[in-house]
């Protein structure tokens, strides 16, 4: 199964504190907007997502069709034919894509820990 791009999303209380903390750390501003309360950073092949009030915990996210720089790939598995496949598994699903779609959709998960895990097509 290839889930695509593998980045953190962060849930932060102050996105600029945590912007320039980042930054100290060596990353790098790759895409978003802070005045909408969410910006992507990069070092190296480590990607984090700092969102303002957005969410409420951090959560594992996985960007099936890119690849770490958010390029297009050639080959990707569709969230549907994820989502279809953890179900095959009895894997409890939280957010279900709509299968009747094609294109741009999300599913969401939680793992035996409590982490919650996002797997977002954006194409």
């Amino acid at each position: 199964m290839k889930l695509g791009a593998f980045s953190i999303s962060l849930a932060v209380k102050d996105i600029y504190k945590s912007k320039e903390f980042y930054e100290n750390l060596g990353f790098k501003y790759k895409g978003g907007n802070i005045e909408q309360n969410w910006i992507v950073l990069k070092n190296e092949n480590a990607v984090i997502g700092l969102f303002q009030g957005m969410f409420t915990e951090n959560i594992i996210t996985f960007n099936p069709g890119w690849d770490g720089n958010a390029q297009n790939v050639e080959e990707f598995d569709d969230v549907r034919i994820i989502q279809n496949h953890l179900k095959s598994l009895g894997i409890h699903l939280t957010t279900e894509a709509d299968e009747t779609t094609s294109g741009p959709a999300h599913i969401t998960l939680v793992d035996p820990d409590g982490n919650q895990i996002l797997i977002d097509q954006h194409r």
